[in-house]
């Protein structure tokens, strides 16, 4: 059976070695990022998802921060240098990065306007922001774009905030450094079918 979505998705996969040869201008980027949000779903249509995007001086001065921060959170200087390699090679060294946001306002208005899933809102919202970077992340990856999915919340959250002027009822959820494919990932495992779905006629 052929299916070009799930084709798609298959090309999706978490790159760690990335680097700023890439082919797509920034703002042809910019705009692939945009359109992939624009056309995630979310419960009631709320929209929650907010992202920045960083490209060139704003993205290094990103994850030097993000150094700078985990120096004073790790153990020791031989953790410290294992995650400074790490940051630099597979984060750092592509060409931007997507920082993903929910709009806590939105939520809180739906809760007030819709009080009979106030209980629930809060899920949607993270349901609408996982599929929003699975957009991302599938349709960067259909450009030849290699990226993770990082979490470096809520340590760098208020450095990013002063930073980069973020409003205040924004949440940072994630950070996606993206950039060209420098060494591909490697095979995938999966779990036994049987011990993961169940199929009842």
């Amino acid at each position: 059976m052929s299916n070009s979505f799930l084709d798609a998705i298959k090309k999706r996969r978490s790159i760690y070695a990335l680097g700023k040869n890439v082919s797509l201008s920034e703002d042809e980027i910019t705009d692939l990022i945009k359109e992939a949000i624009r056309q995630s779903p979310s419960a009631f249509n709320s929209q929650t998802v907010r992202a920045v995007i960083l490209f060139g001086k704003a993205h290094d001065e990103l994850w030097d921060g993000i150094l700078d921060i985990l120096h004073g959170e790790v153990p020791n200087e031989e953790a410290f240098q294992a995650s400074k390699a790490k940051v630099e090679g597979a984060f750092k060294a592509g060409v931007g990065t997507v920082l993903f946001y929910t709009d806590e306002k939105v939520i809180e208005d739906l809760k007030t306007n819709f009080p009979l899933y106030k209980d629930a809102f809060d899920m949607f919202g993270e349901h609408g922001m996982g599929i929003a970077n699975m957009d991302v992340w599938t349709t960067l990856a259909n450009e030849g774009i290699g990226a993770s999915l990082q979490h470096y919340n809520p340590i760098a959250d208020k450095f990013i905030a002063d930073k980069f002027d973020i409003p205040a009822n924004w949440t940072l959820k994630a950070q996606m450094p993206f950039g060209s494919i420098e060494q591909p990932a490697g095979d995938k495992e999966f779990m036994n079918d049987e011990d993961r779905f169940r199929v009842i006629k």
